[in-house]
């Protein structure tokens, strides 16, 4: 028995989940698991599907479910196999040394192919556990041929996703063309407010009662991309930048860790600048 995740998206139509199961059980595929969501402004239909079966042709599945699938129909077909992915740090640890355990004791749900640093502080920790890393300077270097050295790094490996784990650069047009839908960042605000660099001292300086951080893709527009998962914590009068600081760090580590889970996962959709989540 093999295991399969089955992803769809589609425009929204009835009969569409008697016309998927279905063609499941004339393959002998049995459904462990089916979500569904549709998505009535935009008339979308979305479903992950976890089955299980003897199968060996899933191109002929696939061919299958588009034939009985409205037009525009996506579909995507997994067999259980781990994520490929490669870090990208600057000097804060916290993000990459939660990713790094976890991938030393095989509980990420993906394999640390290597890191890739603008400055050489992470070096240690992360060769310690025997990842590569790489440094590629930024300073005195346009970002052009900055970005051309750190892609011809990520080419060297087959890496299903980017994880920015605090990298503190913001990268081309052009760059997130070259991985779109590929790159994940953890941005230390709860999205939308507070977009940009120093949002702890922005919040501060509001005079918030609550912080937060945001795991979302990486598109065109700084810190606009697809969210993907968001937590938050309680501060008062007490907290200053750096107490808000230490605190957002803390929601920082759990925001990515549990992005990236439902990423390998296969469980998260994007439709337009949303996602669908399927927890």
């Amino acid at each position: 028995m093999n295991d399969l995740t089955i992803l769809i998206s589609c425009p929204d139509q009835v009969g569409l989940v008697t016309n998927i199961t279905r063609i499941l059980a004339s393959h002998q595929l049995n459904i462990i698991a089916m979500r569904e969501f549709v998505d009535e402004q935009n008339k979308a239909f979305f479903t992950r599907i976890a089955c299980t079966g003897v199968f060996e042709e899933t191109e002929k599945l696939k061919e299958k479910l588009l034939q009985n699938l409205p037009d525009e129909a996506e579909v995507t077909l997994i067999t259980k196999k781990e994520k490929q992915i490669v870090v990208l740090v600057t000097k804060e640890y916290h993000c990459l040394a939660e990713i790094l355990i976890k991938n030393q004791f095989k509980t990420l749900g993906a394999n640390v192919k290597a890191v890739i640093g603008n400055y050489e502080e992470l070096r240690d920790f992360t060769e310690k556990l025997g990842i590569p890393y790489f440094y590629v300077t930024h300073i005195d270097k346009d970002k052009s041929q900055f970005e051309k050295q750190v892609k011809e790094i990520i080419n060297q490996f087959d890496a299903d996703y980017l994880v920015l784990a605090k990298f503190m650069r913001i990268l081309s047009s052009d760059f997130v063309k070259d991985y779109s839908g590929k790159i994940i960042n953890i941005h230390h605000s709860f999205l939308p407010a507070f977009i940009g660099a120093n949002p702890y001292r922005q919040a501060f300086e509001r005079g918030v009662k609550i912080i937060g951080a945001t795991a979302h893709f990486v598109t065109d527009n700084l810190d606009e991309g697809p969210i993907i998962t968001q937590h938050t914590t309680h501060v008062d009068h007490n907290f200053g930048v750096k107490e808000m600081i230490r605190a957002g760090k803390e929601i920082e580590k759990k925001v990515l860790l549990e992005a990236l889970e439902l990423i390998f996962e296969d469980r998260v959709f994007v439709s337009g600048n949303k996602t669908i989540v399927f927890k």
